[in-house]
């Protein structure tokens, strides 16, 4: 019995998921239950399965990593050459958004502002109502997260970056402990680490059925009709999120790396399309470690400090997007921005992409508060909210595929050289 790969299996759960979609009726039933509300439990329980994970499997991962870096020297230039990658990716993200935007000038329809022809969403309220207590603030707020006053109450509330900074601490004194000590708390996370990559497999088992489920009650719910009249700002986006994640990010790792980038594509395909369904790069964490670590061929050493700290600051695809999106909304209202505006923008949308990263709604309130800098009133995200959803799910992917090449980059510039070299 030929068993296809787990790739193949979710990419034809994705199809099928669609086709169901558009087939499942408002209100359809089976055996007396909704199916939306059928296709809503099951993703939301494979999601769990995911978040479940996370937290062990980052602490363990981390403490793991860093202790075996035995001290401050290799852990500072494995950090230098981590946050390096990452704020140059995102920035060409964004000015590959400034440009596209301002190229097609989705905002625009006959050379005039969208603003009558749009109209605004008739959630605008609810958006509102989750950002209007937010504000520049939230910029400072990233290093407040960095040290929790309760690491058991950050873990509970999903507050990676204040997990990432006490497994770093924690993973280099493990380094200054005694020999017997040292190697006790070594050998406990690592095997901590063992069986949590263990249960991320027993998960991915289910991962079809879960992308199934997730994707289908998107379309079930949204259908095709919502994409319509944002059809320019729908695909500018797209268009852009494509060229990052198909020019620019595979000629880096080609050119820089010295590794092949369909061998890349192959070897971190489960983990794209889970994060296409799940829209989140913190819930795919668990399988972006196994895909880069186990089909990639990037060590534990590298892949336990580069993808958890990638998943928490990385957000090459939602920079490209807050960039549009307030473009496309500024030329909607005519307003034409000046060059050091749009400079401007740009650094906003590098600072922003990072800074609420931990903040529900996060590119959503980044964008508000990038609005808000223009002089735009922050209704007008009721623009984009129609398509915010399937635009969430690629840039997720976007998200997730430039912490897999940063993995990859930084594993190949440490001298390793089993990465990619060989199918797996």
């Amino acid at each position: 019995m030929i068993r296809l790969k787990l790739h193949w299996q979710i990419l034809l759960a994705v199809g099928l998921a669609v086709g169901a979609g558009l087939a499942t009726a408002p209100g359809a039933t089976l055996l007396g239950v909704e199916v939306l509300a059928i296709y809503d439990f099951l993703g939301t329980l494979f999601l769990n399965a995911l978040k479940m994970l996370i937290v062990p499997l980052v602490v363990s991962s981390i403490i793991v990593g860093v202790a075996g870096k035995g001290g401050v020297a290799g852990l500072g230039r494995l950090g230098g050459k981590t946050l390096a990658y990452y704020l140059a990716t995102s920035l060409l993200a964004i000015l590959i958004g400034l440009a596209l935007a301002n190229l097609v000038r989705p905002g625009e329809v006959d050379g005039q502002p969208a603003r009558d022809l749009l109209g605004l969403s008739a959630d605008t309220g609810a958006v509102l109502e989750k950002v209007s207590e937010r504000g520049g603030g939230d910029l400072v707020e990233i290093f407040l997260r960095m040290v929790p006053t309760n690491v058991v109450a950050a873990a509970a509330e999903g507050q990676m970056l204040g997990l990432i900074t006490f497994s770093l601490l924690f993973g280099y004194f493990v380094t200054r402990l005694d020999g017997d000590l040292a190697g006790t708390m070594t050998r406990f996370w690592r095997g901590m680490a063992e069986v949590m990559l263990g249960i991320t497999e027993l998960v991915m088992r289910f991962a079809p059925l879960g992308v199934f489920a997730l994707v289908a009650k998107m379309v079930g719910t949204s259908g095709l009709e919502a994409f319509r009249p944002l059809a320019g700002f729908f695909l500018t986006v797209l268009a852009g999120l494509a060229l990052h994640m198909f020019v620019v990010l595979p000629m880096i790792i080609m050119l820089v790396a010295r590794v092949s980038p369909y061998r890349h594509f192959r070897a971190m395909a489960p983990a794209l399309l889970t994060a296409f369904s799940t829209a989140s790069s913190s819930a795919t964490l668990p399988l972006t470690m196994d895909c880069a670590e186990k089909n990639a061929g990037v060590s534990e050493r590298v892949s336990s400090f580069v993808l958890p700290l990638g998943a928490t600051i990385n957000m090459d695809g939602t920079a490209l997007y807050e960039c549009v999106a307030v473009l496309f909304i500024a030329q909607a209202y005519g307003l034409d921005l000046t060059v050091a505006q749009q400079v401007a923008i740009v650094l906003l949308a590098l600072l922003t992409s990072i800074g609420v990263a931990g903040i529900p709604a996060a590119s959503l309130v980044a964008i508000v508060l990038i609005l808000a800098y223009v002089g735009l009133p922050a209704e007008a995200i009721g623009l984009i909210l129609a398509v915010d959803r399937v635009l969430d799910m690629c840039r997720t992917s976007v998200n997730v595929f430039s912490d897999a090449c940063g993995a990859v980059v930084i594993g190949r510039s440490e001298g390793e050289s089993g990465i990619l070299r060989e199918e797996r």
